[in-house]
């Protein structure tokens, strides 16, 4: 069985692909950002030949790679893009009724690569692929202050890649993060997650934000009974055979569950031109007061990272193309030139930056009646309803002629995970109704959504 959350992490990727379809959708200029790491993020435009296509483009590289000071294994994700069609929304990749039938990312790992960090004293940190295109350093290490590192990347056709040598100097704080009940620019009411921090040192100017939300998830139409459907042949002659049981759970996993989701956009901000070096009321996170996620217990945790002025302007132009309202949207963006580059292909795309910065964090709980106290939850993230379609349906593998009006049967829904049992249907409810009510799977059980396991990090 499929994993039901396929949470790719891969924010830079995202947006990257993003930029590279507008490259093919006009296949006449690609845009060049030569100069983003000024304040003015001059850009350049070059003509490129009819023959580059879809093909030439998905041979492009995006590396995802920040090494921070935090002592553990160091992540870097490769990657390229493969659907220039169709952008999935990697926040929701999946239907919660369907938990079988993920969507698929609109980019491709990049396998069997050979990564390795260098720092200025010899010092080499090699890493291992521990899933396809995740590379995870082999021992755990923490990035040292004016210590420069190195990135260096070949991959499983040969193509080697090479990052210029990148440094932190001071290490930020976060200084308070809280939640407050407020209305955003649209007018929506919800929670904002607000931060004050920055840093001591004045030549600290750019920051980044990245968070974790982790929540918890209870079952409305939990029952301590299920089906159980074994023996079943959807092609059986003349009539579908089975056996369907409707058994007592040993226990109560399924009633309440925990989902932590990582952010996937760029946040940054920047205290230039500003009195203090630190920001009061940042906002991280606006949250609907109607997201289910809330409507029990949450909780975030940031992660702040002090960035030069160089990834700073990367970041902004990168999150611009991700955007349809800015100054570039009169024309079709194209790839962003980093501080990586190919060592032995000039013409090798690559698409990324590699980043040493130092990373503070802090998290925050609150509970949906803190700030909405005796106002109803938030409806749930599946329409739940006890609904009864017909228990059987005709066989697959009859070829006579079928007049069949009802909905998929329970023995469909239940063989693929989608149904779960509510209750006898003593009132004959239903348009073909059978002998018992259900109800879909995530109303029944929470382990599609989340996970029955408490979080280690968790506090009631």
């Amino acid at each position: 069985m499929l994993k039901k959350y396929l949470n790719f992490k891969r924010p830079l990727t995202e947006l990257i692909g993003k930029t590279l379809i507008g490259v093919v959708q006009t296949k006449t200029t690609l845009i060049l950002m030569f100069s983003i790491f000024s304040l003015t993020n001059c850009v350049e435009t070059f003509d490129i030949p009819p023959e580059v296509d879809e093909t030439v483009l998905s041979a492009t590289l995006i590396i995802e790679a920040t090494i921070t000071n935090e002592l553990k294994r160091q992540k870097i994700l490769l990657s390229r893009p493969s659907n220039f069609d169709v952008v999935n929304d990697l926040d929701s990749i999946y239907d919660p009724r369907f938990p079988e039938i993920p969507k698929e990312p609109n980019f491709n790992y990049e396998e069997n690569a050979q990564v390795s960090v260098v720092d200025n004293r010899g010092n080499e940190y090699e890493f291992v692929e521990t899933s396809p295109g995740t590379y995870l350093s082999n021992d755990n290490f923490a990035a040292e202050k004016d210590v420069p590192y190195t990135l260096n990347v070949l991959t499983d056709k040969g193509t080697s890649y090479v990052s210029s040598a990148e440094s932190f100097s001071s290490v930020g704080q976060i200084e308070e993060l809280y939640a407050e009940r407020d209305f955003n620019v649209d007018g929506e009411e919800g929670v904002f997650i607000y931060l004050d921090g920055g840093s001591t040192n004045t030549s600290d100017k750019y920051y980044r934000y990245t968070y974790e939300e982790s929540y918890k998830i209870i079952a409305p139409e939990w029952s301590e009974e299920d089906f159980v459907l074994t023996n079943y042949d959807p092609c059986a002659l003349p009539t579908v055979t089975y056996d369907l049981e409707i058994v007592k759970r040993e226990n109560e996993e399924g009633k309440v569950c925990y989902k932590t989701d990582y952010s996937n956009t760029i946040l940054q901000n920047s205290t230039v031109g500003l009195q203090e070096n630190r920001a009061v009321g940042f906002p991280v996170r606006f949250l609907n007061r109607n997201n289910y996620i809330i409507s029990h217990r949450y909780s975030i945790l940031v992660k702040q990272y002090l960035q030069s002025v160089d990834a700073y302007n990367y970041y902004r132009t990168l999150e611009s193309f991700g955007s349809s309202e800015n100054i570039f949207s009169t024309v079709q963006p194209g790839l962003l030139i980093g501080n990586i580059k190919s060592e032995n292909e000039g013409n090798a795309q690559v698409v990324g930056y590699f980043e040493v910065a130092s990373v503070t964090e802090k998290r925050v709980y609150f509970n949906y009646e803190d700030l909405f106290p005796e106002e109803a939850l938030p409806a749930y993230a599946v329409n739940c309803f006890p609904f009864s379609p017909p228990l059987e349906h005709p066989s697959y593998c009859y070829t006579g002629e079928i007049n069949w009006p009802c909905p998929i049967s329970i023995l469909e829904g239940v063989n693929v995970n989608l149904f779960a049992y509510y209750g006898e249907n003593t009132e004959g409810i239903g348009a073909c109704p059978g002998p018992y009510l259900v109800t879909f799977r995530a109303c029944s059980d929470c382990t599609v959504l989340g996970d029955s396991a408490i979080p280690d990090f968790w506090e009631d």
